[in-house]
């Protein structure tokens, strides 16, 4: 098993909600969720997805398909986990920048004065 690849624990949870109509693939449903996971959670561009989930071209495909029947919406809907109300835990941590990482310029304006001057210099002296 690869990082980015489904458990079988997971896996099993997860087959009995995949739509059961339409032609089989040849690598199966459980390839192509992997494929799908590796593609998310790493970030690169279909066309760079390993080998061993077959052709992008398909994959894309595939998942474009199952995006507009909904597939996905309806996994992640039974996925989702039930919040019992009266003893959920919201955290809010905060983590703060420091002063300095605000996104402005930082280093002295010495350099930007002298540069100035220098263009503002007069190009002749005066009689």
């Amino acid at each position: 098993m690869h990082r980015h690849e489904l458990t079988d624990e997971q896996w099993r949870r997860l087959e009995p909600l995949l739509p059961r109509h339409g032609r089989r693939s040849t690598r199966g449903d459980h390839s192509f969720l992997n494929a799908v996971l590796f593609l998310m959670k790493t970030g690169c561009p279909w066309r760079d997805l390993p080998d061993r989930y077959g052709n992008w071209k398909t994959v894309y495909n595939r998942f474009a398909n199952w995006s507009r029947a909904g597939h996905f919406e309806r996994i992640f809907k039974a996925l989702q986990l039930k919040v019992d109300k009266r003893g959920s835990l919201l955290d809010a941590t905060i983590a703060r920048a420091h002063q300095v990482a605000a996104g402005g310029k930082g280093g002295s304006n010495a350099m930007l004065w002298d540069a100035l001057v220098e263009g503002f210099r007069p190009s002749s002296t005066p009689s």
